[in-house]
């Protein structure tokens, strides 16, 4: 059985979509779908209650990412726990082929799924550790070479997809984690409100198990990189930066 956590917020717009999908392509396996909102004001919650009563569905105040993805913790009873977006769309039965994938694999403690662009593009999403010169190379690398090859190591866009490949960040747009390791590791850490708790949880992972992207699962995602277009959200990213270094300078990597 899959487990699935999606944390909203004002998240009407797109929410339905996603529901949709997930339960019109998952038919592989059983799942059990939680909606935490964490304090919409556009009826995200009371849209999911009337069009997906089979969606179980929390509200909170706003506790951030790592936060509502905690909220599910202690309902949680499955062999796996998917951690998805809002903006995550479905062409196919993902999370069958992720749980398939993790029963034949059980060296494994995390996974994600091939993200791609809604145009059919891999998405070049995190796959190594953060660092500030991977961070910045999403704003430079249209003008230097330095940090074009940069955000090439981060993302690892040049590594060969066509099989499964170990990685150490799995993108928190859409993690796929056994369940006693979420549950072993306390969820996320909430000291991350927003950015770098899915680089931190996978780093902790990485501790139990091998965290790899599975590649013959495809989700598509909707990225808008609001860090990057919005100098708030930049320097909440900054600060989330600062206190992964600061929790994790005295360690090597796993």
């Amino acid at each position: 059985m899959v487990s699935v956590s999606i944390v909203t917020y004002n998240s009407a717009d797109v929410i339905g979509r996603l529901l949709s999908g997930l339960f019109e392509k998952t038919v592989g396996t059983d799942v059990a779908v939680f909606v935490v909102d964490n304090g919409s004001t556009d009826g995200t919650a009371t849209l999911v209650r009337e069009q997906f009563p089979q969606v179980t569905v929390i509200e909170q105040d706003n506790r951030g990412f790592g936060g509502g993805h905690n909220a599910v913790l202690s309902h949680l009873s499955s062999d796996y726990h998917a951690i998805i977006n809002p903006d995550i769309t479905f062409s196919e039965d993902v999370l069958s082929k992720l749980a398939a994938y993790m029963d034949e694999h059980p060296d494994v403690a995390i996974t994600c799924p091939l993200i791609k662009n809604e145009d059919g593009t891999v998405q070049d999403v995190p796959r190594r550790n953060p660092n500030f010169r991977y961070i910045l190379s999403g704003k430079l690398q249209k003008y230097s070479r330095y940090f074009r090859k940069k955000r090439v190591e981060y993302t690892m866009s040049d590594a060969d997809v066509s099989a499964p490949i170990d990685v150490e960040f799995c993108t928190g747009c859409f993690m796929f984690i056994r369940t006693d390791v979420f549950k072993a590791l306390g969820g996320f850490d909430e000291q991350f409100f927003l950015y770098c708790e899915d680089a931190d949880l996978t780093r902790r992972a990485r501790k139990l198990g091998k965290a790899t992207c599975m590649p013959q699962a495809v989700a598509v995602h909707a990225w808008e990189r609001g860090s990057y277009r919005n100098p708030k959200l930049f320097r909440m990213h900054l600060h989330s930066l600062r206190l992964y270094f600061r929790k994790w300078r005295k360690e090597k990597d796993v």
